[in-house]
């Protein structure tokens, strides 16, 4: 191992969304395309890696090459009306081939279990059938898209019956109808439909696509669903991509919290987006993605990780876990995909119109990326809103990052009387105080 100390850091740094995932139902979506690039070995390494890791996990595949390869050995010419596949017989029976083929390559891909691979001592089951009921597109402007359908019903009570009991379901692009025709349907709305019917908490499209960028070629990263409305409006994405994406808005406006699209060029890249702050895909949520809020009861524990390496070095004054949650009430957090990045507490003194801003503390993981500015307005807003004229800090180390936005050194009868009797003269903490 060439760094020990980077791996410890590495695994320390993803913990908190190991314990954020774990029993959560993800849908995980790929296109023909990523099984012709020779990519399905190492996806479904990563997949049974989340399997491990307690991820309830349901792969949705696509065909669309396959099947037409599967046309052009048959010397049938595919047709499509405004990118949609018209489904004829011949058609029908190519998606079938394909769909098949592809089924038994995702299973031989799951089935690996070689010594000194990812997949040693996996054993994992997957489970695929008739879970996914579908209906005839119809005829649209005047084109009869015959046996091309979209889903209408997934069978969710079975599929979270076989999830429990540590399966992984696979669902091909493929559905019935009640008279038993099989229908020939996109893998986004297999996806889609999957993920609303299941409440799951993510659906991960992996793509054939790059990275999503803006007009001025930057990268985008986050997106709520309201700003990708926008960007599909702006027109600017490839096909493409503006197919993922409006899948992915459908899906988060059906209460999937979250949504990703990730190419697939990049090894590993479901993994990076999944276990890294800044992801290496686009996220889209029905909501802002971050948010800075007042801290509920539920986040003590995040609130204890984040702080006990500050506790441990001297940084902070030792809290238990009884008083923060007795105090819970006076702490916000800012939060990234359910875990905590950052946190801070304010101490009201009404008679001096005081309050103290305690243990703001951000991850070091991120703290480039200005989570302690915006802790520390939240906190000032809170402070104003509550009738506080004054902000006061305490601290040993950290003297330098208050005095640059504001803080003025102080001595401690500048404190109100209360805080003065509890000042500790052991630990010769700095007196700063901001007027708001």
């Amino acid at each position: 191992m060439e760094n020990p100390v980077e791996f410890v850091q590495w695994l320390r740094s993803v913990a908190p969304y190991i314990h954020a995932f774990r029993g959560k139902t993800f849908v995980v979506a790929f296109p023909g395309e990523l099984v012709a690039a020779g990519a399905l070995p190492v996806l479904a390494h990563d997949l049974s890696l989340l399997h491990a890791l307690g991820i309830k996990v349901v792969v949705v595949y696509g065909s669309r090459p396959q099947v037409a390869e599967q046309l052009a050995l048959r010397n049938v010419e595919g047709r499509f009306h405004n990118g949609i596949r018209v489904t004829d017989t011949a058609a029908m029976e190519c998606a079938k081939e394909a769909a098949g083929e592809l089924r038994l390559d995702i299973e031989a891909a799951f089935s690996q279990g070689l010594p000194n691979t990812p997949m040693s001592n996996a054993a994992i089951r997957v489970i695929s059938g008739n879970f996914v009921t579908a209906r005839p597109l119809g005829v649209i402007d005047g084109v009869d898209l015959e046996l091309t359908g979209v889903t209408r019903k997934v069978d969710a009570e079975t599929i979270h019956s076989i999830l429990a009991a540590g399966g992984v379901i696979l669902l091909s692009p493929l559905g019935f109808s009640p008279t038993g025709e099989a229908f020939n349907l996109t893998m986004e709305d297999v996806a889609v439909s999957a993920a609303v019917a299941l409440h799951a908490d993510k659906l991960i499209f992996i793509t054939e696509t790059e990275m999503l960028r803006d007009l001025a070629g930057t990268e985008i990263r986050e997106l709520s669903s309201h700003m990708a409305e926008a960007v599909l409006q702006a027109n600017f994405l490839s096909p493409e991509s503006a197919f993922y994406l409006r899948h992915c808005v459908k899906a988060c406006n059906s209460g999937v919290e979250r949504s990703h699209i990730v190419p697939f060029a990049m090894d590993g890249s479901a993994m990076l987006e999944l276990f890294t702050h800044d992801g290496v895909g686009t996220m889209i949520s029905h909501e802002n993605l971050e948010s800075l809020r007042p801290a509920t009861i539920e986040d003590v524990g995040g609130i204890i990780k984040l702080i006990e390496p500050l506790e441990a070095d001297g940084t902070l004054v030792k809290r238990g876990r009884e008083l923060i949650e007795r105090e819970i009430n006076y702490f916000s957090v800012i939060e990234h995909d359910g875990v905590i990045f950052g946190c801070a507490a304010l101490y009201p003194f009404p008679e001096e119109k005081m309050a103290e801003m305690a243990c703001l503390t951000v991850n070091p993981e991120v703290q480039a990326q200005g989570d302690g500015e915006r802790i520390l307005k939240h906190m000032e807003n809170r402070a104003r809103a509550s009738g506080v004229t004054k902000l006061f800090v305490l601290t040993t180390r950290t003297a330098h990052w208050f005095i640059k936005r504001g803080f003025v050194p102080a001595t401690v009868d500048a404190l109100p009387k209360d805080r003065q009797r509890m000042y500790n003269y052991q630990r010769k903490s700095q007196v700063l105080v901001k007027t708001l």
